[in-house]
């Protein structure tokens, strides 16, 4: 099964910290505090795909504005929590559009047109 090219893990350690600005050690330590997982070949080396560089920048830019990794970590599952929320909203509101809609359908089917002229009500005298 062919991969998204995002996740297709194709630099090695030392591209990918050259890539990030960094130096490979603090693309390991990354992988240490669990912030980051790359894709192992057989041998055990790791390869970094786009999406992981991605992550790494972001970690950056956390870490830039004074988190520590601790925080970055807290950082990155409330974000991965937000998207599966939206993610969980957006499928909901599908689906009662759906249903609505198949409700909506249903009603139109059971109504039937009225046909009646119609006349003036005049009141009467006793």
């Amino acid at each position: 099964m062919a991969t998204p090219d995002g996740q297709r893990a194709v630099y090695v350690i030392s591209v990918a910290a050259e890539m990030a600005g960094v130096h490979p050690q603090t693309l390991r330590m990354y992988e240490r505090k669990r912030l980051l997982d790359p894709y192992r070949v057989p041998g055990g080396a790791r390869r970094y795909s786009d999406a992981d560089m991605a992550l790494v920048k972001r970690i950056q830019e956390l870490t830039c504005e004074g988190l520590n990794l601790e925080g970055v970590k807290r950082v990155l599952a409330l974000e991965a929590e937000v998207a599966r929320l939206e993610a969980e909203i957006g499928r909901l509101n599908e689906e009662s559009r759906a249903r609505l809609e198949r409700l909506e359908r249903s009603y139109r089917r059971d109504l039937v047109p009225l046909r009646q002229e119609t006349v003036p009500w005049k009141r009467r005298r006793p």
